[in-house]
């Protein structure tokens, strides 16, 4: 019988142990998105789509290796989207879209879930890394955030590479705008006397999608989250998205879980999307999955369209979006990337 019993032990042990190393191999260290909209194969040529496909596992194994090297995770975050915003294939940084006005301005935000503190600039012109300016308003300043050219004063004066607004010019993002401006110009006729001709701003929908982010999970637990973008192709006035604004766009709190959203930022803003899914995640006991999927969908409700990565403490993550498809990735603890395009 005590043979029996031992033999039973061993077993539940040896059981326990096996789905615990299981479980550890699916657990989630960074998650990165390049934006989300209609993004379709057929519109992709096979060119493309793996030049989109290695930059994701570029920037995903940046972050990772940071934190493989016990780095914390906002130096993880900040890795990963330095590569995005470096690649002109992505809204951000090098590859910003233009303004109505034909300039790039860019936002980026960084948020630590250990200590809460935040930092955040938008409407940059001439520095280099966004996201860099924003980590330093957070580390290097009294503020949370900091916005045009005094953003860029202060990024001059903390030593950050600041560069002539001619870098940010590609071939692809002043074509995307010469498209928008003939689109918007026949919308308005087609539309002249209808209500919403009265509202100004940008017309059409799919200009307004395009950030990246990353979120990432520490050797320590920590957690952060970062995003950054050129904003809205087309856009008029100023506007700027939910990218740089904490609790819409990027949220990061160690008792819940790390968000970084992409898409139509009005609609972010208004829903607080980030925050939303931390707060349902601490006073509704909601999963990660289940917060995620209700925030989007209250979003969606509104009118809007988008999509998140988000991280929680335990390792977990949720990818959910309401468009055609959505540059994404994850990287686990021992090293596995997986990167995806379409829905």
């Amino acid at each position: 019988m005590n043979k029996l019993i031992c033999l039973g032990l061993l077993f539940i042990c040896s059981f326990s142990a096996s789905t615990a190393g299981a479980q550890q191999k699916q657990k989630y260290v960074l998650v990165i998105h390049g934006g989300a909209g209609t993004i379709l194969k057929k519109n992709m040529t096979p060119e493309k789509e793996q030049a989109y496909l290695g930059k994701l596992r570029e920037a995903l194994q940046a972050g990772y290796d940071q934190i493989k090297a016990g780095k914390p995770s906002l130096d993880a975050v900040q890795a990963a989207v330095l590569v995005m915003e470096d690649s002109p294939l992505f809204n951000a940084g090098k590859g910003a879209v233009f303004t109505h006005d034909g300039k790039n301005e860019m936002d980026a935000a960084i948020m630590d879930g250990k200590t809460l503190k935040a930092g955040s600039v938008a409407g940059v012109t001439t520095i280099r890394n966004p996201i860099l300016a924003a980590r330093a308003v957070m580390e290097r300043s009294e503020h949370v955030m900091m916005i045009g050219r005094g953003a860029e004063g202060f990024a001059k004066e903390v030593g950050l590479q600041i560069v002539d607004p001619s870098y940010f010019y590609t071939p692809e993002r002043w074509n995307g705008l010469q498209k928008a401006l003939a689109e918007d110009s026949v919308k308005a006729v087609l539309d002249h006397g209808n209500k919403h001709s009265e509202l100004m701003g940008t017309i059409n929908k799919d200009n307004k999608f395009g950030t990246v982010g990353a979120v990432a999970l520490d050797q320590a637990g920590n957690l952060a989250a970062a995003t950054s973008t050129g904003g809205m192709t087309n856009k008029k006035y100023g506007r700027v998205g939910d990218a740089p604004l904490i609790g819409a766009g990027t949220y990061a709190n160690n008792a819940t879980a790390g968000i970084s959203a992409t898409g139509w930022g009005e609609f972010f803003i208004r829903s607080v999307v980030a925050y939303d899914i931390s707060a349902m995640m601490e006073y509704q006991k909601l999963s990660l999955q289940e917060a995620a999927a209700k925030a989007l969908a209250k979003m969606e409700k509104l009118g809007g369209d988008g999509g998140l990565i988000a991280l929680d403490n335990k390792g977990n993550v949720t990818m959910p979006f309401n468009t055609a498809g959505m540059y994404r990735g994850t990287v686990t603890a021992d090293g596995k990337i997986e990167v995806n395009i379409y829905r």
